[in-house]
């Protein structure tokens, strides 16, 4: 198994925190999808993803909905995605997305937390090309009628870097690019797509001391705190 699934185990190892701030991120993703392709989800490929990964975080059907009708209203504040690019302690590369309706309180607020964590915040493109941009989908074991290898050759046209299985399903990463591509492919086949997202995968990682750890990881919990910070990705070796 590859980088991918290296990757994805360690993200899986750390805390990922309340299910009240992952109701709050996926909240934010409706509401990022409805004001870019509409409330159908028939229709809008993004937000068809974006509630079958509320499903498989066992959010309430009720939220979901509401989220949708308040994104669907024109007064809703639309939010806005942003890419912080920095490092922390001992030179570990960070990335951050961010979704915000106020920009220069999210600024203001990844900057504090660089500064108090003896990390420095950067420009657009100082650490972006050490990471590659993926999607992935976790789909059902028992939709895919076939062996994995198998599996793998059907994808192969979409660029397709890793197929494996876990205890909870099969993992598929590609580029970024992909994303809606495979996502016909597996709706067309009947393949049913228990959840899917995008990756930030560090092209290498570097190595550092388990005292070097402890102060990178204070810095990223404090960014992963912030309420307008969706995801934060490092070159850290875990």
């Amino acid at each position: 198994m590859g980088r991918a699934f290296e990757f994805r185990k360690a993200r899986k190892m750390k805390r990922w925190g309340a299910m009240s701030k992952t109701f709050t991120k996926i909240g934010k993703e409706i509401s990022m999808a409805v004001k870019e392709g509409g409330p159908n989800p028939d229709t809008n490929a993004r937000l068809r993803a974006v509630i079958q990964n509320a499903k498989a975080a066992n959010m309430p059907k009720d939220n979901v909905e509401r989220a949708i009708k308040k994104a669907s209203d024109k007064d809703t504040a639309a939010y806005k995605e942003v890419l912080f690019e920095g490092y922390a302690p001992h030179g570990i590369a960070i990335l951050v997305e961010t979704a915000t309706d106020n920009n220069n309180r999210t600024v203001a607020n990844v900057r504090a937390a660089f500064n108090k964590c003896d990390g420095t915040l950067g420009t657009s493109g100082s650490v972006i090309f050490m990471f590659d941009h993926t999607c992935n989908f976790r789909v059902k074991t028992e939709d895919v009628k076939m062996d994995m290898e198998e599996f793998e050759l059907e994808l192969i046209d979409f660029e397709v870097e890793e197929v494996f299985e876990d205890e909870d399903g099969i993992l598929v990463y590609a580029p970024f690019e992909q994303f809606g591509a495979i996502q016909s492919y597996l709706e067309k086949n009947n393949i049913e797509i228990l959840s899917s997202g995008f990756e930030r995968i560090p092209t290498t990682t570097k190595k550092i001391t388990e005292e070097e750890i402890l102060e990178v990881e204070k810095l990223l919990e404090r960014l992963e705190d912030e309420d307008d910070v969706q995801n934060v990705y490092h070159s850290m070796e875990m």
